[in-house]
C-alpha cells in the first residue's frame, strides 16, 4: 500500500466525500451533498483531501470565524465564515471505513494542523463524540466542555487547539 498524499478539494470531489461522510456519520449528523459542495466551493483552502493510490480515502473540512460559537448550526452552512479570520472550525474529520484503524486519521489531522499553522491561523476548534475525546487530546487538543449542540440528535464535546 502506498503513502497517502494530500491536496485541496475540488468540485469533482463532492460525490466521493459525501459517500465517505454518509457512511462515517450516523443519521442526521452527516453533511448533505449540497453542504459538502458548498464547503468545497466557498473554502477549498480549508477542505483537505487524503488520497491513497489515487483514491480519496478521507478528508477534513472547515470554516473560519473571528468569534467561535460551536453550537451555531448555521455555521455548518458557512454563515459567518470569513476565510481571513484567525479561528478554524472543523466540521468533519472522516476516513473511509475500509481504511480506519491504520493511523490515517492522525496523519490527516497532523497535516491539516500544519497547513493551518502555515496559513497563520491562531486556533482550531472541533466537536466530537465522547469516544474520540482521547484521540484528539493525544493530538494536542484541549477539552473545553460538553457542547450545548445536539446536532444529529447526538451529544458532543467541544475541544480546541492553540496554534
Amino acid at each position: 500500500m502506498g503513502t497517502p498524499t494530500f491536496r485541496q478539494a475540488v468540485p469533482l470531489d463532492d460525490a466521493r466525500c459525501f459517500e465517505i461522510e454518509s457512511t462515517a456519520y450516523e443519521g442526521d449528523e452527516a453533511a448533505t451533498l449540497a453542504r459538502i459542495s458548498k464547503r468545497i466551493a466557498e473554502y477549498p483552502q480549508g477542505f483537505l483531501i487524503m488520497e491513497l493510490d489515487g483514491r480519496v480515502i478521507g478528508f477534513i473540512n472547515s470554516g473560519c470565524a473571528d468569534s467561535v460559537v460551536m453550537s451555531d448550526e448555521s455555521f455548518k452552512e458557512l454563515v459567518g465564515h470569513d476565510a481571513a479570520a484567525p479561528n478554524v472550525v472543523i466540521m468533519s474529520v472522516v476516513i473511509d471505513s475500509a481504511y480506519q484503524g491504520r493511523g490515517y486519521a492522525t496523519t490527516l489531522m497532523r497535516t491539516f494542523v500544519g497547513q493551518m499553522r502555515q496559513a497563520g491561523k491562531k486556533t482550531i476548534h472541533l466537536m466530537c463524540k465522547q469516544r474520540h475525546v482521547d484521540l484528539y487530546a493525544r493530538l494536542g487538543y484541549r477539552y473545553v466542555q460538553p457542547s450545548p449542540s445536539d446536532h444529529g440528535g447526538m451529544s458532543w464535546h467541544e475541544m480546541t487547539m492553540d496554534l
